[in-house]
């Protein structure tokens, strides 16, 4: 074997890793990315999990690929660790799906018709088929099919150039020397192990395997420990894919490692200590493609049977291996965690970034009402915990913000892209009622430093006011974080209602004034408030249309959402908000007297 011969087989597996990259590539941007958004939602039970994880990985072509989305998962919190075993165990399963893809490379042809049988022939046909497709279709769709055909092809083609490359080694006694060596366990398995570490994919390592069987010289004693070892090293990339994660991340990948290594050790142990006493006539076996297509896939197929039942046992295991951190932090100190990997998945980003949204909603939420409270019972601690709440808002709407701008550049269809759009809109409107909650703090700390306070009249009426903003901030994050439309249509009814209120206070107020119960500093005071408890009103309706919009697909204004086809109900909805948050008669209202 010459340098030329060297050169070709480097040549070839670069071309392998390629094609089989491409064609995994153009298989997922076809499914519209909803391979992986299925891996998340679709997980609620263990045999689901572990279908799911074979399918998927089939079509990715890589347990590594799959397994590192999983630590993405579990690292944003989007799922648990336990439901990440069951995928885990179905990737290394499913990763063995790309060996019966290569045992294609074994079709020969003969003349004539059959000759169309050939792996050369049709590998030229399908790279044409694919280039044509790739070139001339006007349709993302099509021009990834076009992908997947040429992607296959350059699989095809490396996989012969790599066969050819390695056909004179079955000549050099030193080569068939060094495989001989690997059918000792340990040698073979560690072969396997540095193998496909350095390669970072079992699926490519097992190609490989499969183009040196064309010289006849991998016998199943050397293939069975290489297996095993490819196996294991395929944990590399999972391991450095969850560097710097969480803990239940760190763990996702380390059962992965696990589960590689619990497998080989306990069928290793058990196939050997047999043959040991019943001596294998298969062991010398001279093994194809397809032979170590079928090996690689019912060693994983029997880890898989194995240690499916143990998913609780594996558990227990990883998390004694990975120990639980001395302290958590807070969720509000701690900010929302995004997963960089997922960014090439516009639906894994799309969840990711809701299920932060509602985070944010939820603090949102939290320090409208503890600013509320701060009107009647003013308090420092309740000042600080507002400010908290306000700082953790402004450090989701920004690394929200960053991310889902990274997620639109990507390429998106149109329902994606509308909604990325609303999300950004959305989280600015999440932002600024956290900035009002802090005003409302800011007026009744100024009240409280100049020892002012309002009277009973203006106490009661803005008790009415509070009532009102508490319901119309609880049906918009319900709506916004269970997608219900039908709820988000009730909320700018009420937010007229607290707009009526708002005029109608100051109204009351002024007419005070002109009695001398109330001073100016209380109108300036109570004037300030007023705004942010309506502009609070505003930003519920900016996220209630948002809401709409996104359910129903449509593009409305303010007026469209309350002046729309259901505008008696609308009406009636008013009527009905109007009588509940009904200011109490002037008369009877405590004056400043009674105050």
């Amino acid at each position: 074997m010459d340098i030329s011969n060297v050169i070709s087989l480097l040549s070839g597996v670069a071309l392998f890793l390629f094609g089989m990259s491409l064609m995994g590539d153009g298989l997922k941007r076809v499914a519209g990315n909803r391979l992986e958004g299925l891996l998340y939602k679709l997980t609620n039970t263990r045999l689901k999990g572990i279908l799911l994880g074979t399918g998927i990985t089939a079509v990715i072509q890589s347990s590594s690929a799959t397994s590192v989305m999983v630590v993405g998962f579990v690292n944003s919190g989007m799922m648990k660790f336990e439901q990440a075993i069951s995928i885990i165990l179905g990737a290394i399963l499913g990763t063995s799906v790309t060996g019966w893809v290569i045992c294609l490379s074994d079709i020969s042809g003969g003349s004539g018709w059959v000759s169309l049988l050939s792996t050369s022939t049709l590998t030229g046909l399908i790279a044409v088929s694919g280039i044509i497709v790739r070139t001339a279709a006007k349709r993302a769709t099509h021009r990834h099919v076009g992908d997947i055909m040429m992607g296959f092809a350059v699989l095809m083609f490396g996989m012969s150039t790599m066969s050819g490359a390695v056909a004179p080694l079955k000549e050099m006694p030193a080569f068939v020397a060094l495989l001989t060596s690997f059918s000792n366990p340990v040698l073979g398995f560690l072969a396997g192990v540095a193998f496909t570490a350095v390669l970072q994919s079992a699926s490519a390592a097992v190609g490989i395997l499969q183009a040196l069987a064309i010289t006849g010289a991998v016998t199943f004693a050397t293939a069975l420990p290489l297996i095993m070892g490819i196996g294991v090293g395929a944990a590399l990339p999972v391991l450095m894919a969850a560097a710097g994660a969480s803990v239940d991340a760190r763990r996702s990948a380390v059962v992965y490692l696990l589960i590689q290594i619990i497998g080989a050790g306990v069928l290793g142990t058990i196939f050997y200590a047999v043959n040991a006493v019943a001596h294998f006539p298969f062991m010398t076996m001279v093994l194809t493609t397809v032979h170590i297509a079928a090996l690689n896939t019912f060693y994983r197929f029997l880890c898989v049977v194995i240690l499916a039942p143990q998913t609780e046992l594996l558990a227990k295991l990883t998390c004694a291996v990975v120990k639980e951190e001395a302290s958590a932090e807070d969720e509000e100190d701690k900010g929302p965690v995004f997963e960089e990997r997922f960014l090439p998945f516009p639906p894994l980003a799309l969840e990711q970034c809701r299920a932060e949204i509602n985070k944010m909603a939820d603090i949102t939420q939290q320090s409208v009402i503890v600013a509320l409270d701060t009107i009647a019972h003013y308090s420092e601690d309740k000042a600080k915990r507002v400010g908290k709440l306000e700082k953790a808002t402004d450090r989701y709407e920004d690394a929200l913000g960053t991310y889902i701008l990274k997620a639109s550049k990507r390429e998106l269809n149109t329902e994606q892209n509308q909604q990325f759009t609303r999300f950004l809109h959305t989280i600015t409107d999440f932002e600024r009622i956290g900035d009002h909650a802090e005003n409302i703090v800011e007026v009744m700390e100024r009240m409280h430093e100049q020892d002012s306070s309002f009277t009973g009249s203006a106490l009661a009426e803005l008790e009415v006011m509070k009532n009102a903003l508490t319901e119309v901030m609880s049906m918009t994050m319900q709506s916004f974080q269970n997608d219900d439309s039908a709820l988000a249509e009730k909320v700018e009814p009420l937010e007229q209602v607290i707009n009526g209120l708002q005029d109608s206070i100051k109204n009351r107020h002024v007419e005070r004034m002109k009695a001398g119960i109330c001073t100016m500093t209380q109108g300036i005071s109570l004037n300030d408030l007023l705004t942010d408890l309506e502009r609070i009103s505003d930003h519920c309706s900016n996220i209630a249309l948002a809401t709409i919009e996104l359910r129903q697909n449509v593009f409305l204004t303010h007026p469209d959402l309350y002046h729309n086809a259901n505008q008696s109900e609308n009406v009636h909805m008013f009527e009905d908000y109007s009588r509940r948050f009904a200011l109490p008669e002037p008369s009877k209202a405590p004056d400043a007297a009674e105050a």
